[in-house]
């Protein structure tokens, strides 16, 4: 699927392919919610890298999250570059050099209408806010840490390619 997204000011404006653009997963996990998940959760979806076209790439910044352990020592930096706009502090796309084909945009930055996923994953509610009320559906399923079911794999199940 063709996607088209932009940052909230709009300085920012991009496009690429998405095999799957279902919007699915919600991330509970510290990172995540406190970068772009203002629900207590944050959605991306999975894009193909190559395809992706940038208009006003020098409004954008990138950010490396600081990781912790259990005790909230800093452990080391985070792979995955997250892009922004820094004029209005948009999260606009997750890249990660261990998965060099994929990028992940947040489903909140797509301005090309989403297909309604018919379930949802809630994943690393271990690491929830205690504040954040997951809405776990019936049908949904939901994981104290990553999924056992990949982006694509659920895509997959579901006859839901883009």
């Amino acid at each position: 699927m063709h996607l088209e997204g932009s940052c909230h000011c709009r300085a920012v404006t991009f496009a690429l392919e998405a095999p799957h653009p279902v919007p699915f997963a919600r991330c509970y996990c510290e990172i995540c919610r406190k970068t772009a998940g203002a629900g207590g959760f944050a959605i991306n979806i999975g894009g193909v890298a190559d395809s992706l076209q940038v208009s006003g790439e020098e409004n954008i910044t990138r950010y490396r999250a600081v990781l912790r352990d259990d005790t909230g020592a800093v452990t080391g930096e985070s792979p995955m570059a997250r892009s922004f706009c820094k004029r209005c502090g948009s999260q606009l796309w997750g890249w990660d050099p261990r998965w060099p084909d994929l990028i992940h945009p947040h489903a909140s930055a797509i301005d090309t209408p989403l297909p309604t996923p018919p379930e949802h994953v809630h994943l690393m509610l271990g690491s929830k806010a205690p504040w954040a009320e997951p809405a776990v559906a019936p049908k949904d399923k939901s994981f104290e840490g990553y999924p056992d079911e990949s982006l694509a794999a659920w895509h997959e199940r579901l006859g839901l390619e883009g």
